[in-house]
């Protein structure tokens, strides 16, 4: 499925509910479902209701090439093994990293839109990244940020229309940072460019000039690609230039807050 013709299905499908794979793996299943049901009502003389499902024979067990996933799955691992002290979470996905971080530890998730739940071993904070409270600075050792700040400053979450939302987000994480902290970020990369109103995509080097300008220096690089796995890239310069002439890949960064004046630049 190329470029454009994925979009579209993206649009009908998340858009519009009208999912035409869905469908015709629905259609197709429907004869199964109606010989299945003939033979179970000869031999079940209860209470019997429909509520057909009707694609599941043609599914894997589980999604597990996703690049949320992927990603949640590759910083965890990479948490547990660091041990911070005090670990945040800006933005990402409560039903998968952030429980993914809370089976082993604590978190605090701080989200422009309010969270009500109250859940053992996370802590919710509502708290907008563009103009965050002067308290949080040096806050913590250890902060990720997955799959979100491609989307600040284009207002799909109720944040403020800012073409510059990303470059001020990321500012204000990097200040959130202890020295000597981490700072796990992902975002889409590839050809720069907005697709308004749902995200960006980033050239990864724009990523990196960005991060070491508020003193924090790249020490590793992975990406989802084509592939549907992480690629760790130890000699990631390179990897770089390759990434950007991409139409898309998920480029995961994980940083170092530096001591004032002391950046480590590429």
């Amino acid at each position: 499925m190329n470029a454009k013709l994925k979009k579209f299905y993206w649009i009908l499908s998340e858009q519009f509910g009208i999912d035409p794979r869905r469908l015709l793996r629905s259609l197709r299943g429907t004869p199964r479902y109606l010989r299945d049901l003939l033979r179970f009502r000869r031999q079940y003389q209860g209470r019997l209701e429909l509520m057909p499902c009707l694609h599941d024979w043609y599914e894997e067990g589980g999604t597990t090439k996703s690049e949320y996933f992927l990603q949640d799955l590759h910083v965890a691992q990479q948490i547990h093994r660091h041990g911070p002290e005090r670990h945040v979470d800006i933005g990402s996905r409560v039903d998968g990293f952030v429980a993914h971080i809370a089976s082993f530890r604590d978190i605090e998730v701080f989200d422009i839109r309010a969270i009500t739940t109250e859940l053992p071993s996370i802590r919710f904070k509502q708290a907008d990244l563009m103009n965050p409270a002067p308290e949080l600075a040096n806050y913590c050792d250890s902060l990720s940020c997955l799959h979100a700040l491609e989307h600040f400053g284009l207002g799909r979450y109720g944040d403020v229309l800012d073409p510059a939302g990303s470059a001020t987000g990321l500012r204000n994480m990097a200040h959130i940072v202890r020295p000597g902290g981490r700072l796990y970020l992902s975002v889409p990369v590839g050809i720069e460019r907005v697709l308004f109103n749902a995200h960006r995509v980033f050239s990864p080097r724009s990523i990196v000039r960005m991060a070491e300008a508020e003193g924090l220096s790249l020490r590793q690089f992975a990406a989802v690609g084509a592939e549907r796995r992480v690629i760790d890239y130890p000699h990631w310069e390179a990897e770089l230039d390759r990434i950007e002439q991409q139409d898309y890949a998920l480029g995961i960064f994980t940083f170092e807050r530096m001591p004032p004046h002391t950046g480590d630049p590429i």
